[in-house]
């Protein structure tokens, strides 16, 4: 297999485990307060560019199939393109790797939370500002406070065969 094509099943890969996440825990993966456990694979932008176009490909296909239509599709699939590149030029920023790391996993949050609360309050007429906690609290909940102690741990275990993983 090649590199390139190597790369193409590991975006595919990852897309549909975002996806099938997504999908699976759909009943607190969609709405104002979601809990999106497919979430947790935004560390992965830590790992690789490439990562950023798998998880927005699989947040395209989970919002495709998602209860909000086009403004899903289109506004939440940007929420997560942004934080996944937003996630992924953090350590070029940050060199201390405690704060890096911080700051990182709030991406999700900031950027959800005023794209995601916009797209409930224009869409679903829910208000914006409470829309924006809500959405904030859950990816809050997921990516920072259950995702990064879980990326610490897989990293310091794993963390370089995910990043040869992909570079083979």
């Amino acid at each position: 297999m090649t590199k390139s094509s190597r790369k193409i099943v590991i975006i595919g890969l990852i897309a549909a485990i975002y996806a099938v996440v997504t999908l699976t825990f759909g009943v607190i993966s969609y709405g104002p307060i979601q809990f999106r456990v497919s979430e947790l694979l935004m560390f992965l932008t830590l790992f690789g560019k490439e990562y950023i176009v798998a998880l927005t490909l699989g947040c395209f296909l989970a919002n495709i199939i998602g209860p909000f239509g086009v403004p899903d599709i289109i506004f939440g699939t940007l929420a997560t393109l942004i934080s996944a590149i937003l996630m992924y030029y953090t350590p070029k920023l940050i060199k201390n790797n405690r704060y890096m790391l911080f700051v990182a996993s709030l991406w999700p949050t900031i950027v959800n939370a005023l794209i995601v609360g916009w797209e409930l309050n224009k869409f679903v007429g829910l208000p914006f500002v409470l829309s924006a906690i809500e959405v904030a609290f859950g990816e809050f909940v997921v990516v920072t406070i259950i995702g990064l102690p879980l990326f610490k741990v897989v990293n310091n275990k794993y963390g370089s065969k995910i990043k040869n993983f992909i570079s083979k």
